[in-house]
C-alpha cells in the first residue's frame, strides 16, 4: 500500500464483538483488550491508547492513491513488473525459491546462485545504488533473496535499476551474467 509500517486495522463482524462483550474472564494483557478499544473508540472514550494520527493519515493517503491509480490498473502494474523481472532473472540463470504459479507479484524470493555470496551482493546493492533487498529467513539464509515490487517502488525503472545493478555485481563476483541479456529479456516483457 505504500504507508509507512506500524498500523493494524481490524474489523469485528457483530458476532465476534458480541463474543468479546460475553467474555467471562478479564483480559490477560492491556495491549490487546478489544474490550478497552471498543470503549476508546466508543461513546464512553474511555483512555486505552494515544491514537497515532500522522500514521491514520498516511494511510488515509496512501488508499487515497490506491483509488487513484484503480486497483486494476495497480494489480496489472505489479504483474507486468514482476513478470519483467523474473525474464530478466531467468536470462542470468537465477531460479525463483517457488515454483511458476505460486509466486506472489510482490515479493520475489529467488534463489542466490551458488558461491555467490549473499551479504557482500547485499551490501553492494545498497551502497551503491541504494537499493535494498531483504535475505532469507530462517532455513533460506543465505540461500535467498527477497525482492519487494510493492506499491510505488513497483515500477519499470525500479526493475530495470535492479536486473542492471545485479548483472554488474555478479560479474564482479565471479558468477558470470551475459552482458545485457537480462534487460533485453525485461524489454520483451515489456513490449510485449
Amino acid at each position: 500500500m505504500s504507508a509507512p509500517p506500524g498500523l493494524s486495522p481490524v474489523t469485528f463482524s457483530p458476532r465476534a464483538l458480541e463474543i468479546i462483550e460475553k467474555r467471562k474472564t478479564q483480559v490477560s494483557r492491556w495491549y490487546l483488550d478489544m474490550t478497552m478499544v471498543k470503549k476508546y473508540w466508543g461513546k464512553e472514550r474511555v483512555y486505552h491508547h494515544t491514537a497515532p494520527i500522522s500514521m491514520i493519515y498516511a494511510l488515509r493517503e496512501a488508499l487515497r492513491i490506491i483509488l487513484e491509480e484503480g486497483l486494476k490498473v495497480r494489480f496489472a502494474r505489479h504483474k507486468l513488473n514482476h513478470r519483467a523481472l523474473a525474464a530478466g532473472l531467468e536470462a542470468m540463470g537465477i531460479d525463483y525459491l517457488p515454483p511458476r504459479g505460486e509466486r506472489l507479484w510482490m515479493l520475489n524470493s529467488i534463489m542466490i546462485p551458488a558461491g555467490v555470496d549473499d551479504n557482500k551482493v547485499r551490501s553492494q546493492l545498497l551502497d551503491n545504488y541504494s537499493m535494498e533487498i531483504g535475505g532469507g529467513l530462517g532455513e533460506f539464509k543465505g540461500k535467498v533473496w527477497r525482492v519487494g515490487l510493492m506499491g510505488e517502488s513497483s515500477t519499470q525503472a525500479n526493475i530495470i535499476l535492479f536486473l542492471s545493478a545485479l548483472e554488474e555485481i555478479l560479474n564482479g563476483e565471479g558468477y558470470f551474467v551475459e552482458q545485457g541479456a537480462a534487460l533485453q529479456a525485461a524489454a520483451y516483457v515489456y513490449k510485449s
